[in-house]
């Protein structure tokens, strides 16, 4: 079971280190919500976000071609190299920067490989629902280190057509990403439901304090409240804006 502090019941606030924990020879893959053979009942998934994994692959490693369907899934490289190859004759070769999305829909076949022989790769993986089913499976890839480079949240994926972000079909979902540097202030996206993930760095959360790499917080109707990332290394952040 994962333990949580909530705050206000607008506010919950979890650990890096009470995830649920996957280790294998060839991976190593931390999960935010119930996933695979990891259960709780009270821990499924906020709002239309159900899966937020944080993954190392070893070199030369990975997932081998298996099945989605009816999923939104994002993929988003922190660190390494990510090979895609799908049953729709997509393929692609992610980087820090190249935000992916594979829309399963129907149904889809692919793998998810590390190519270096020298270097593991480190991702965060997240699936979202659909706001429609069984639609034809789709890929798209898009290079944002541009944006990122300007400071501040960058839509890395949108279901209300932002501009420079990879399009996903849910119209109440957007993922906001930053590279936030030493000391640089945002503020989380006013939403009915939010969940913020630390990838990188750390950070001051207001009202919460401080959270570091691995951790997240859930929001639920709690405004827009301020970040601060740490004053030495900055931090790395994805935030899912949920419903409108």
């Amino acid at each position: 079971m994962t333990t949580s502090s909530v705050i206000d019941g607008r506010i919950d606030v979890r650990r890096a280190a009470d995830r649920f924990h996957t280790t294998l020879p060839w991976l190593e893959s931390h999960h935010s919500f119930s996933f695979s053979r990891h259960y709780d009942p009270a821990n499924t998934g906020h709002g239309l976000l159900l899966v937020n994994n944080d993954d190392i692959v070893r070199a030369g490693t990975g997932f081998s071609t298996h099945p989605h369907q009816d999923m939104e899934i994002v993929t988003w490289v922190l660190g390494g190299e990510l090979e895609h190859k799908d049953s729709t004759g997509h393929k692609g070769l992610l980087y820090p920067g190249l935000a992916q999305r594979m829309s399963a829909g129907r149904g889809i076949w692919h793998s998810e490989m590390n190519p270096r022989g020298d270097a593991d790769v480190h991702f965060v993986q997240m699936w979202v629902l659909p706001d429609t089913e069984r639609v034809d499976p789709g890929y798209e890839q898009l290079d944002i280190n541009g944006e990122l480079a300007r400071g501040g949240l960058v839509p890395i994926a949108s279901g209300r057509g932002h501009d420079a972000a990879i399009s996903i079909r849910q119209r109440d979902a957007v993922l906001w990403g930053g590279r936030l540097l030493p000391g640089e202030t945002v503020s989380v996206p006013d939403a009915r439901m939010a969940h913020l993930f630390v990838a990188r760095g750390g950070l001051t959360f207001e009202g919460v304090g401080r959270l570091e790499a691995g951790d997240a917080v859930r929001l639920t109707a709690a405004g827009a409240p301020t970040l601060v990332a740490d004053e030495t290394e900055g931090a790395e952040v994805l935030i899912w804006e949920l419903g409108r």
